[in-house]
């Protein structure tokens, strides 16, 4: 059996339920999940795919920079390696956040509105047609980002209310929800195994 060596920023967000969703995607396909916790340089260059996932925009950059884990984020980008983004982990991957305070890796053509849908207290769940999944993905939005800008290689594979919230760019899937709140796993499928099946089952 292949072993996929997975990285999950580990600096703030949902990391276990992000370690478990990855683990139940590498399942399917008959591959084993090496989760690996990511709190400091020098553990991202051996990673296949990476994960950010959701916190506070404004700490997750700072603590990204601060640890050097940043340019080693860009470098995984550019070997054409699988990232997925998940709310603030898109604001941060974006190329541009509208706010001085979040230092953007730029790996990601969109711009946000951070907390675009509203405050905690307007949380909700949708069923989301998304590219590439054959049934509604059941997308739990949490003081979500707005899309508000794509660039021309930029795919938008999801929309809600007529605005992205989920987009690909090259290797990068970033989605305004939280798709590790739910038992369904096709979007870190959608995110990883399409990029990487060749090279799973080679």
């Amino acid at each position: 059996m292949s072993t996929l060596r997975a990285g999950v920023v580990a600096v703030q967000g949902d990391v276990t339920e992000h370690a478990d969703a990855i683990e139940r995607a590498a399942d399917a396909h008959g591959v084993d999940a090496d989760i690996v916790e990511i709190r400091s340089a020098g553990l991202v260059p051996d990673c296949d795919v990476l994960l950010l996932p959701g916190g506070e925009s404004t700490t997750i950059s700072r603590l990204l920079d601060r640890e050097g884990i940043a340019e080693e984020i860009t470098a995984h980008v550019e070997a054409g390696k699988p990232v997925l983004a998940t709310c603030a982990g898109l604001i941060v991957s974006s190329r541009d956040a509208k706010d001085d305070r979040v230092q953007t890796l730029d790996i990601l053509d969109v711009t946000v509105d951070r907390n675009a849908f509203g405050r905690q207290v307007d949380s909700f769940e949708a069923p989301l047609d998304v590219s590439g999944l054959d049934s509604p993905f059941p997308a739990v939005f949490i003081r979500a980002p707005l899309i508000d800008g794509v660039g021309d290689d930029v795919d938008v594979l999801a929309e809600w209310d007529g605005n992205p919230v989920a987009v690909r760019d090259g290797s990068v899937v970033g989605t305004s929800f939280h798709p590790e709140l739910t038992a369904d796993s096709r979007i870190h499928d959608l995110a990883f195994f399409d990029e990487l099946e060749v090279e799973v089952e080679a």
